[in-house]
């Protein structure tokens, strides 16, 4: 069994491991590994198969995904650990709970949504799942790099408030994905629906959203927390679809406050 590669930082006794979206890497989450590493947490920021480093998977499925991550955390050797999940890794996360629900004890959804490309103005999902593949590649068949569409993609994903730092990183990172992964993740990413696993999700969850996000757009990632029994909803200001690198101090005080919340005791006397 090949294990994703992964960076960690920190030996705290929760795990926080993060799961890139489709044009990230393990370095898509820097700041956050840092930040959780220093204040005593154990941060985790994996490749998703066939980046960096980790082995591509066959078939390149969201199951297979799932089963990657779930891997990993039994290699990290932890009970259980908090899931944080951003855009694509936000739909890899729902899949892992839904199969795997003993291994996630907290979620983070950011950036994402709990079907791809469900439309409510009559035009075909099929048709239209097509047409986003097509014109995501359109620019790899006429020769252009991954690099020349990071240049391209990520300034067109983020907000007016994004830190230009954070915007230089997400195009590395994206810069440095394998044109063959990125076309594989877009097939997979098109399959998703676990829209009706969200009643199920029975652990506390966090989804945030970015204002000006028009990959997952705000009102879709409100009716996904209304769905889910324990979550709530937190909006960022200024910001894109790249929220934890367009501002991450805000995306890691969000982040660290619903880390250190307990969970509600049940008072003896209600029962």
């Amino acid at each position: 069994m090949m294990l994703p590669t992964f960076t960690t930082l920190g030996d705290g006794e929760t795990t926080v491991l993060m799961l890139h979206g489709i044009g990230g890497g393990h370095l898509a989450f820097a700041p956050q590994v840092e930040t959780l590493g220093e204040v005593g947490y154990r941060a985790v920021a994996w490749d998703m198969p066939g980046y960096g480093y980790s082995a591509p998977i066959e078939p390149y499925t969201f199951k297979g995904l799932a089963q990657s991550c779930v891997n990993l955390i039994d290699a990290l050797q932890c009970e259980s650990v908090v899931l944080l999940g951003h855009s694509m890794g936000g739909m890899v996360a729902q899949e892992v709970i839904a199969r795997r629900p003993d291994k996630v004890n907290k979620l983070i959804l950011c950036g994402t949504s709990a079907a791809f490309g469900k439309r409510n103005d009559g035009r075909n999902a099929e048709v239209w799942a097509r047409q986003f593949i097509a014109q995501r590649t359109a620019p790899l068949d006429a020769g252009q790099s991954m690099a020349d569409m990071a240049a391209k993609l990520v300034p067109q994903m983020v907000g007016p408030g994004s830190l230009p730092e954070g915007v230089r990183l997400a195009e590395q990172c994206m810069a440095r994905v394998p044109a063959a992964t990125y076309r594989r993740a877009l097939d997979c990413l098109v399959t998703f629906d676990r829209q009706a696993a969200l009643a199920q999700i029975g652990v506390p969850t966090l989804l945030v959203g970015g204002e000006f996000d028009r990959v997952a757009a705000p009102s879709v990632m409100k009716q996904m927390a209304q769905a889910i029994p324990n979550a709530r909803y937190v909006e960022m200001a200024g910001v894109g679809h790249l929220m934890n690198l367009e501002a991450p101090d805000e995306f890691d005080r969000i982040l660290l406050d619903f880390l250190r919340e307990r969970p509600p005791k049940l008072r003896p006397d209600l029962h």
